[in-house]
């Protein structure tokens, strides 16, 4: 049977299996990998960072969207590492390894689970994490797709730098983008056809499938002095939101900062009647750092400055503004949107 007629219902899960481990990254922090009923993994400083995160079909991805891009399994593997991989480098570690459980239905094709394996690899890889191995995971049947997995990290030494930690008088900056994958989203949810995409606007979509979270920084700013530090997954203003609750202090963004990301989505956002800057401070997903770091010192590579910590004043509360101004807490909520 051609490869793009298989589903996962014509093979074993020991066969299926077998077509996907020799897919996968190893590295040395894996002692004892696949194959058992648990993995081993190295913890060389005696700590480890974990955290876990789920993808499921129709709730954070569709198979085909609206202006008819097909998500393939390469994009579900990809941003299942980048936005894992993500969590480690905002507690300022380096991911060591991760486990995968993946649930799908049985006409699932087994082109895309090759996919997802080929995605998994690529994104550990091509993201600047080949120290991380895939340690093992689960198969699974339902009624939708649905990918979760829970990474493991090392902070090399280092203290984690914690949401909680942001002083009056830092520095707030950022490192990646802001906006580009809300953009993406708001693209495939268009009826522009995807073939019809220029190069620009397919660039944004790939920011929503297959984000490119900065890893290098994590440990970077964890190095240099970051005060807090957090992954910017549901958006700007939300997580935002989240640490200045966390350090019970107001983080106050400087508009003209903001308004160099909102430029170079202007002309996706003139093409779809939409708002950049709401891209900007509302979108998630493109996985960016956002820190703090003492006033006075040089921003590590990759970081720009976009705003200050100011003190709680007892009328107001911790939060966000926007030039003393209050703003509305925008983002991504489960539950909510």
């Amino acid at each position: 049977m051609p490869l793009e007629e298989l589903t996962v219902a014509d093979l074993s899960e020991s066969e299926l299996l077998a077509r996907i481990f020799p897919r996968l990254n190893q590295s040395p922090s894996i002692l004892l990998g696949p194959g058992d009923d648990s993995a081993m993994v190295a913890a060389p400083d005696g700590r480890m960072l974990i955290s876990i995160d789920t993808q499921t079909q129709d709730q954070d991805f569709r198979l085909e969207w609206n202006n008819g891009y097909r998500t393939t399994g390469f994009d579900v593997g990809w941003k299942s590492a980048a936005q894992n991989l993500s969590d480690i480098n905002a507690m300022g570690g380096s991911a060591t390894s991760l486990v995968v459980s993946l649930t799908m239905p049985p006409d699932t094709p087994v082109e895309w689970v090759e996919g997802f394996a080929d995605g998994l690899t690529a994104g550990i890889v091509g993201l600047g994490a080949p120290d991380c191995s895939v340690a093992g995971g689960d198969l699974g049947r339902g009624r939708e797709i649905a990918v979760t997995v829970a990474v493991v990290g090392t902070l090399d030494g280092l203290l984690p730098v914690l949401r909680s930690g942001a002083k009056q008088g830092d520095v707030v900056a950022v490192a990646g983008t802001l906006g580009r994958a809300a953009a993406g989203l708001a693209l495939l949810e268009s009826h522009i056809p995807v073939v019809s995409l220029t190069a620009a606007q397919r660039a944004l979509l790939d920011s929503q499938c297959r984000p490119v979270p900065p890893l290098a920084a994590g440990p970077l700013a964890a190095r240099n002095g970051a005060t807090a530090l957090m992954d910017i997954s549901d958006g700007l203003l939300r997580d935002a939101g989240r640490l200045a609750v966390a350090s019970n202090v107001v983080l106050d963004f400087d508009p003209v900062a903001l308004a160099q990301y909102a430029l170079a989505l202007e002309p996706a956002a003139a093409e779809l009647g939409r708002d950049a800057m709401s891209w900007v401070l509302g979108g998630g997903e493109d996985h960016g750092l956002l820190a703090t770091f003492p006033a006075g010192i040089q921003l590590p590579e990759g970081f720009t400055a976009i705003g200050s910590v100011q003190a709680v004043a007892p009328s107001q509360g911790s939060g966000v503004r926007i030039a003393g101004q209050a703003a509305d807490t925008v983002g991504w909520d489960h539950f909510a949107d």
